[in-house]
């Protein structure tokens, strides 16, 4: 009895190691899938706080959290089951719709970078101020709509990480990821929003060295929003191109993906930094792959886009001419 209560014992304990083995597994696994999306990330959280702009202060939180909310359910309740089932009986379609997603990535930052060429970068205006629960509610319809994009991309680029894993292991890790991706992405939108009401809150206090660095945040948060513009257009050019390098090369076209291998071993063995320029190499070309090829797809978008508006604006005269 003795002995095999010892045994038991030690199969539990054997038990109790894989299940530990298999939560750190899933936790990587979700890391790697999140740092993947990352680019995706950073847009999302720059684009948010746009939305709540010239609201009350007191109202900014209850419609981050509504915002969040719902693109936690985009994520898990929408998102997810179609990935997954993509994923498990038609895998080749989920890189199709990854290029798909890497196209939309460079477009939206080579859109960007054209608009603000231009001086007329208004993707995200809002109005800024926002009066009455209708139009609340609108704002946040808005919002969640751009998230679904946004979230989709996100999750669809997580998947792929991950696609070689089990069915029970892929569903784990991708709701683990949808989760803590909405946590970290809210949880800064919310933190960026409030901290001007931080710096308003420490400039009125009476000793100097508050008023000093509550003034620096009120004064700091326009620059700090631009900044993460800047980043998050950057980001989505390098993860757009390289999406569609590596994806190009999954679907059996290798040249764009062998040139940019080549040039990482070109600089690889560099004594000390060579990881780091083959990382840096990498990132260059993937991000030129994305503005080339997003400037071409935007300048495409932008034609077709004037020739309908001018479609539209001539139907009438023409109908009055007759």
């Amino acid at each position: 009895m003795a002995g095999g209560l010892a045994g038991l014992l030690d199969d539990v304990a054997a038990l109790a190691k894989l299940a530990a083995a298999s939560v750190d597994d899933i936790g990587a696994a979700a890391g790697r899938a999140s740092m993947k999306a990352a680019g995706v990330v950073v847009d999302d959280t720059a684009v948010t706080p746009t939305y709540v702009q010239g609201l009350a202060a007191d109202r900014e939180l209850p419609i981050i959290k509504r915002i969040a909310t719902g693109s936690l359910k985009n994520k898990l309740l929408f998102i997810l089951p179609a990935a997954l089932l993509l994923s498990e009986f038609v895998p080749l379609l989920v890189e199709v719709i990854l290029m798909f997603g890497g196209t939309f990535l460079c477009f939206e930052g080579a859109h960007k970078i054209i608009h603000a060429l231009k001086g007329d970068d208004h993707d995200h205006d809002v109005p800024s101020v926002i009066k009455g629960p209708e139009a609340e509610a609108e704002t946040i319809s808005g919002a969640i709509r751009t998230d679904f994009i946004l979230s989709a991309e996100i999750m669809v680029i997580s998947l792929k990480e991950v696609i070689d894993e089990g069915f029970a292991a892929r569903l784990i890790i991708m709701v683990v990821v949808a989760i803590f991706i909405t946590i970290v992405v809210y949880g800064l939108v919310a933190l960026i929003v409030k901290m001007d009401d931080v710096g308003l809150a420490l400039a009125r206090r009476d000793d100097e060295s508050s008023q000093k660095l509550g003034l620096g945040l009120v004064r700091a948060m326009p620059k700090v929003l631009t900044f993460l513009t800047i980043i998050g257009t950057a980001a989505m050019l390098w993860v757009g191109g390289h999406i569609l390098i590596v994806g190009a090369h999954e679907l059996g076209w290798d040249w764009p993906y062998d040139v940019v291998h080549d040039l990482e071993g070109a600089v690889s063995d560099v004594g000390g930094i060579g990881g780091v320029l083959g990382w840096l190499a990498n990132t260059a070309v993937s991000a030129l792959v994305g503005l080339v090829y997003g400037t071409i797809v935007a300048t495409v978008y932008d034609a077709i886009k004037a020739r309908r508006s001018g479609d539209h604006s001539e139907g009438p005269a023409v109908a009055a001419a007759h």
